[in-house]
């Protein structure tokens, strides 16, 4: 199969074109590494069918290009992170928005096979736990910017299915849940790497809030195995899944793991949300999937147990501050 990854240098997508390349697939991988990196593909680079463009999804004759090659799309670049969505909110909508709608009119061109990442921020502040993927959404008002991310990613949402209602494009939505692991950077504000990178440097755990949020935590192998999974499946329905684990754990305890894990000397702090953000910022008390869809329609569930989640983030970024 020839895939195109678009974001295919960050987190998640790096990972996923070498489990794509291991399996006999070519690879072509689309980002403009503004918050993927080189680094995460460079051992990649000279494998048979990889390859890589330095390119936004605006670049309307690359994108042609590699979609007119492309049995399947996987559609990860996004604009990510609450601090670059609280800072840049126009650069955010019009990333994620116009960039989406460029990819799919693209794929609906040639008939891809078309796999969009989405994020359990669509569930907005609804209180309906656990989240199933047929659950209405809530969200905050428009004059708060922390609600942007979320509702761009359901837009994104609405695009693809009407590209399915209106020309038959084949495709899946997949909303992820907190996906971590090796590779992952707490640059863009995400919680679990920032610990990891603040116990081995002796520096004070940052807790935004009360530290009683729960959060469910999954590892980067098992969301690539369900792409991988969704990839291989026919796609007559335009099918929307939750993708993630449901193991809860508060944030207090997943600092205080991770202080123990990395044998660190480092407190834990508290910071209220509004010096950590900005005043009226709201989060959820509990974000935890309904995953019972996936699991009965592909056999798919998480293998990997946090302690392991964690010993693997810490051994990562311990590696590379050596």
């Amino acid at each position: 199969m020839n895939v195109l990854i678009t974001g295919g240098a960050g987190f998640i997508g790096s990972h996923l074109a070498d489990a794509l390349l291991r399996r006999g697939d070519s690879v072509a991988v689309l980002d403009n590494l503004s918050t993927g990196s080189a680094e995460n593909i460079r051992a990649l680079d000279g494998r048979p069918g990889f390859s890589f463009t330095h390119a936004a999804l605006d670049d309307g004759p690359v994108l042609d290009r590699l979609a007119r090659r492309a049995d399947a799309i996987v559609h990860l670049a996004a604009a990510v992170g609450v601090h670059l969505i609280l800072d840049r909110p126009t650069q955010a909508i019009e990333t994620n928005v116009l960039g989406s709608h460029a990819l799919l009119d693209a794929a609906r061109r040639y008939g891809c096979r078309t796999l969009i990442a989405s994020t359990s921020e669509v569930y907005g502040k609804s209180k309906a736990v656990p989240f199933s993927e047929d659950a209405d959404l809530v969200f905050g008002p428009p004059n708060r910017t922390r609600w942007v991310y979320g509702v761009t990613k359901l837009l994104d949402e609405f695009l693809a299915l009407a590209a399915h209602q209106e020309h038959g494009l084949p495709l899946t939505i997949m909303r992820f849940f907190n996906v971590v692991g090796p590779r992952q950077t707490g640059r863009f504000g995400m919680v679990l790497p920032r610990f990891v990178r603040q116990a081995l440097l002796g520096q004070p755990l940052t807790v935004y809030g009360d530290g009683r949020q729960t959060r469910c935590f999954c590892h980067v192998t098992d969301i690539v195995r369900a792409i991988v999974i969704l990839l291989d499946q026919p796609m007559s329905q335009a099918e929307i899944f939750n993708v993630g684990s449901d193991h809860e754990v508060t944030i207090g305890e997943l600092a205080e793991q991770i202080i123990e894990r990395a044998d660190s000397s480092s407190p834990i702090r508290y910071l209220p949300y509004e010096e950590a953000y900005a005043a009226g910022f709201e989060d959820l008390r509990r974000r935890v999937p309904d995953i019972s869809k996936i699991a009965a329609e592909i056999g798919w569930t998480p293998t990997y147990l946090l302690p392991k989640i964690l010993d693997d983030m810490i051994d990562f970024e311990r590696n590379r501050m050596t």
